[in-house]
């Protein structure tokens, strides 16, 4: 498989300084190596421009969202990116950064691909809109604006018009959602596992829900958006936003394989890695052990 390599190192979605270096960091520890390490063709696109913004401006483009314009920018060229690689008849494959980038890969994709499912294992449900946000953190709200959900400047990002049908949105791990995000989930009867889910139904249970049903809608094409915060906040010290009580290393590995050799994925983000407040490279070798996972098992 050629695999385009595409790295985003945004970190106003989370305004939180550190996850911009994931990337970089993931490079210097043998990434390409990885890819070509399962017979995959590496072309590594270097990282998208991210525009210097000062703090004191990071409410300058909209009262209630961090940072909007330059997200807003990088996530378009994203997008593009997404899109081109795809038609090339390439995987792409994003590394963040934090999880604004996740609208991106959407609208990308969807573009190029016809009735697209996404896949959202994260600890959150970044669901939020401007309205229901209670940090205006945009990595918050990517997915609820790919539902066509929130501000037009987010919802018509690349094309107009929603990027994602509700229905074939699938939340996994989720254990932090803000009032706003569970109405959400109600008013859409949106398909979300708990972590506690997965503890009580387990993996395999779950996953096999999911696939029947993108097999009975039809479903040939999904993205998948990993957050590094799904797994418990004692394994990765190293990301901006985590939560205790969340999935373990096995668990998180069986869905990831899972997924990966269903054949359906046509692209995927990882996401929300912070070198910068890692702690003895723990979140680090997690990551590298994942991601080696995942090439190995990438269909």
């Amino acid at each position: 498989m050629n695999i385009n390599l595409i790295g985003v190192p945004l970190f106003f979605g989370c305004d939180k300084e550190g996850v911009q270096f994931g990337p970089n960091t993931l490079r210097e520890n043998n990434l390409i190596s990885l890819v070509q390490k399962y017979n995959h063709r590496a072309f590594d696109l270097g990282n998208l421009y991210v525009p210097k913004t000062e703090t004191k401006d990071k409410y300058s483009s909209h009262e209630k969202m961090k940072y909007l314009s330059p997200i807003v920018e990088v996530n378009k060229n994203l997008a593009h990116q997404v899109y081109s690689s795809l038609e090339c008849g390439n995987f792409p494959f994003v590394i963040g950064g934090d999880h604004s980038l996740g609208l991106g890969s959407i609208s990308g994709a969807s573009k190029f691909l016809d009735n697209l499912a996404v896949i959202w294992i994260d600890a959150h449900g970044d669901i939020n809109t401007h309205e229901t946000s209670p940090t205006g953190n945009v990595h918050g709200m990517p997915l609820a604006a790919a539902m066509g959900l929130g501000h037009e400047v987010l919802t018509d990002l690349y094309y107009q018009g929603r990027k994602i049908n509700p229905e074939n949105v699938y939340i996994i791990g989720a254990r932090d959602l803000d009032e706003g995000e569970q109405d959400i989930i109600r008013e859409f009867h949106l398909n979300v596992w708990t972590t506690e889910d997965v503890k009580n139904q387990g993996v395999h249970s779950i996953l096999n829900k999911v696939l029947h049903k993108l097999n009975m809608d039809g479903i040939k094409n999904v993205h998948l958006s990993f957050d590094i915060d799904s797994l418990d906040a004692n394994l990765v010290p190293g990301t901006g936003t985590p939560v205790q009580e969340g999935m373990d290393l096995d668990e998180v590995k069986a869905i990831l394989e899972i997924l990966l050799n269903s054949g359906l994925i046509r692209s995927m983000d990882f996401v929300e890695f912070n070198p910068l407040i890692d702690k003895n490279n723990k979140t680090l070798e997690i990551a590298l052990d994942l991601l080696n996972l995942i090439f190995s098992n990438l269909k």
